[in-house]
This record gives structure tokens, C-alpha cells and sequence, in this order.
């Protein structure tokens, strides 16, 4: 692809840094600035730095890497590399305060605007089909949710408004969906802005295995909960069971018992646990604790991706379930349209070839696997994104949540997270063998 055979090439890449930039304004307008340079809890930084540091990686990779320019601010380097201070450590660095952070982040946007007009979006590989802008837009968008996280870890009155989900509902009749045997393509080596840690595509072989129809509802979860399923040791892995009984967790995070009834708390309003969502807020201990429990196992990430993308009437792996086309609110959950999951059932348009449901949005699902590089991985263009994450500590999420936006979330996406973490949009469904 270049910008002669795909004119909207550049459209499309300004129209993903404005979207993510009028995401991040909303997230950080929402509060004072008291908020923003509070630390809302150890596991995240301050929002102010997560607001200048998406200017800075802005900055250096398209104006400095593509542009060749010097650094506007050299001083402000280490304070935003994300691998020099750990989040707890980032509150006593002397940050750019809200006002100047939102001043840089502008100007840098300014400057690559400029640059962008006059880019030939090709005779590189971080040139060719725009991949660095559509990098540095993901990027943002991915801070954006990790705000949104600070944002529910936040304590105070509700700050954050968005309407509720109104999808098509339509109940699967089946519980569980069988999918066949045999080889399918995982990964990919051609959509334009996919992530190093999804290339290249490659094939996979499964046995035969049967999946959940949707993901865990919170009412199928509370009869886990009420089995006792948080007292009985022999359903969680070693490591799972000692942080349950070290902290005392007896429900997914920010739920509470008063009067008889599950409460919990969502960006500052405290209401009823709804039935019909998908369970939010559950660690892979606590999935995979389930999963026993229900005499089934977490589904593999390749069991995952074969269920979202495998076509069985063509054979090939479409980019998401519902085919290649991009996703509109008719097919998921994305973009924080909604501060909340839509009730397991809805998105029947965004259904896979074989049936499997709501892959896509919601919650991350959590899978058996560790995170991974695939057979020809390449570390590009840094080591940072993927490689140094690779191995056992991490396990991989699949398929989005509703505060991820399209841009970030494909059928090839990989997210992964260390297993104890429970603040994140992560819900999950069971498979069984066949």
C-alpha cells in the first residue's frame, strides 16, 4: 500500500490522532488539576504524566526518528521513558504540571500535522502505509485506557458521563460452540498498522475443542462465589491461592456485599452487580480458579484466535469475526462510547463464521497462554514493546474491552498482563476439550 494506491491513507492517520488526542482532552478536562497530579493508586502513574507522555512519544518517534529533528525538551527524556521510573517512583519526579504538559502535547501535535502533510508515507519500514503515525495513534489510545483505569481506581464523585449500551440483543441459544480440528493462519503479515508481537502469520494446528457461545456473566460468576469457590483451594493454581488469602479477595475487584446484595463501585457510582454483563475485573487466578471449578480450562490463544477469525467455509482468517470490514457499533463495544460492558447477548452482527460471540469489545478475555514471540518474530521498531515482556511472568488478554479503541483492537491484537492484576476491563470465557 502507498499513498498513490490508497489515497486515504493520510486521512485515515489524521483521523486517528485526532480521535485519540479528543479522547486524552476528555479524559484529563474531566478532573481538576488536583486529580491529575495525584497518584490514584500505586499500580498507576498520575495522569498528568501519562498526558506529557504521550507528547513525548509523539515527539520522538515522528518528529525526531521521522523528521529528523532535535528535541524540543531533552531535559524531559528520563522523566518520561516508561522503563526508567517505575509508576509508584513517578509522583516525586518533577513532571511538566498540567497546563504545560497540555502545552507541549499541543505543540507536538501542531508540528506533526505539519509533518504529516508532507510525509511520503512509503521507502521505509516505519514509513510504509503510515505504520508510525498509526503506531504513535495507538499508543495514544492506549494511555487513553490506561487513564480510564486511573479513572476507576479514582476516588470521588462521578466525573465521566456516557450513554448506556443499546445494542441489538439477541441471546444465543447455545452455550458453547464446537469448533473443528485442523490447521488455520494466526497472526498476520499484512494489516498495515499491526504490532510487531503480531507478525508474521504463520500456521496452527488445534485439536477439536468446544468453546463458550459469550463470555462469563456475572451471574454465572456469583455462583462461583457462592459455592465457596474463594475458600476451596483445590481450584486455584499455587501462586493464585496465596495472593487470594494474603489480600483477603473473596470477589472480583471493587464488588461488595451490603444487605444480602452485590454492589460494586464503576467510575464513582455505586450501584447493583448486573446479571447479564460480562464478569469485569478478575485476575487469570480468579478466571482460571473458575474455569476448574466449572469442570473446563481457559481457552489457548490460538484456540482464541481460531474461534475469532477462522472461516470454515473459505478457510482463511478474516481480520475480525464478522469478516474484514472495520467495526461499527452495530459489531462491538469499542472507543468508550460506553463506560460500561453490553449485556452477553448483544452484537449478534458481530458473531464469528462458527458462532462464537462478543470476541471482540467488552472485557479482555484472559487465555491459558503465556505471552509469546510467534516462529520469525522481529523485534520492531523497539525491543521495549514486546520482546522484554516475553516469557511466563505475562499472560496474554485477547479481543478489547469497551475502553479500547478500534485502531488498537483486531483480531491478530495481543494484550498480556501479569496474572495477579485485577484494575484492568478483563473478563474471560471457558473451553473444553472436544
Amino acid at each position: 500500500m502507498t499513498t498513490e494506491s490508497h489515497p486515504g491513507l493520510r486521512e485515515r492517520a489524521a483521523a486517528s490522532l485526532t480521535a485519540a488526542r479528543a479522547r486524552t482532552a476528555a479524559l484529563t478536562d474531566a478532573v481538576t488539576d488536583a486529580d491529575l497530579t495525584a497518584q490514584h493508586s500505586p499500580l498507576m502513574s498520575p495522569l498528568v504524566w501519562d498526558l506529557a507522555h504521550i507528547g513525548h512519544q509523539e515527539e520522538l518517534w515522528l518528529l525526531r526518528r521521522v523528521a529528523g529533528r532535535e528535541s524540543m525538551r531533552p531535559e524531559i527524556d528520563p522523566l518520561y521513558d516508561a522503563f526508567e521510573h517505575p509508576r509508584a517512583e513517578r509522583p516525586k519526579l518533577p513532571l511538566l504540571g498540567p497546563e504545560e504538559a497540555r502545552r507541549y502535547a499541543a505543540e507536538v501535535r501542531g508540528r506533526v500535522f505539519d509533518l504529516l502533510e508532507k510525509s511520503p508515507l512509503e521507502g521505509s519500514a516505519l514509513l510504509d502505509d503510515g505504520f508510525v503515525f498509526g503506531m504513535v495513534a495507538q499508543h495514544e489510545q492506549q494511555h487513553d485506557e490506561t487513564m480510564l483505569i486511573t479513572h476507576q481506581l479514582r476516588r470521588g464523585a462521578p466525573v465521566l458521563t456516557a450513554p448506556e449500551p443499546d445494542a441489538p440483543y439477541d441471546p444465543p441459544g447455545a452455550p458453547e460452540v464446537l469448533i473443528p480440528a485442523g490447521p488455520f493462519t494466526m497472526g498476520t503479515s499484512t494489516e498495515p498498522w499491526s504490532l510487531d508481537n503480531e507478525r508474521p502469520a504463520h500456521q496452527r494446528d488445534t485439536a477439536a475443542f468446544w468453546m463458550d457461545t459469550l463470555p462469563v456473566t456475572n451471574a454465572a460468576y456469583r455462583v462461583f462465589i457462592a459455592d465457596g469457590g474463594y475458600h476451596e483451594p483445590r481450584w486455584w493454581a499455587a501462586a493464585g491461592w496465596d495472593q487470594i488469602r494474603r489480600h483477603a479477595i473473596e470477589a472480583p475487584l471493587f464488588w461488595h456485599r451490603e444487605g444480602g446484595e452485590w454492589l460494586r463501585r464503576r467510575f464513582g457510582v455505586t450501584e447493583a452487580v448486573p446479571d447479564e454483563e460480562p464478569v469485569l475485573h478478575v485476575s487469570w487466578y480468579e478466571a482460571d480458579a473458575y474455569a476448574r471449578w466449572a469442570g473446563r480450562r481457559l481457552p489457548t490463544e490460538t484456540e482464541w484466535e481460531k474461534a475469532a477469525r477462522f472461516d470454515p467455509a473459505t478457510g482463511r482468517s478474516a481480520r475480525y469475526p464478522w469478516g474484514d470490514a472495520d467495526p461499527t457499533p452495530a459489531h462491538a463495544n469499542l472507543g468508550q462510547r460506553h463506560l460500561r460492558p453490553s449485556r452477553a447477548g448483544s452484537y449478534p452482527a458481530g458473531a464469528s463464521p462458527l458462532g462464537v460471540r462478543q470476541l471482540i469489545g467488552d472485557v479482555w478475555e484472559w487465555t491459558a497462554s503465556d505471552f509469546l514471540p510467534y516462529p520469525g518474530f522481529r523485534a520492531f521498531p523497539y525491543r521495549e514493546y514486546s520482546e522484554v515482556f516475553f516469557g511466563p511472568e505475562h499472560k496474554v488478554l485477547r479481543g478489547g474491552s469497551f475502553a479500547v479503541d478500534p485502531v488498537a483492537c483486531r483480531g491478530t491484537f495481543r494484550n498480556w498482563d501479569l496474572p495477579v492484576r485485577r484494575q484492568i476491563f478483563s473478563g474471560f470465557r471457558t473451553a473444553r476439550d472436544a
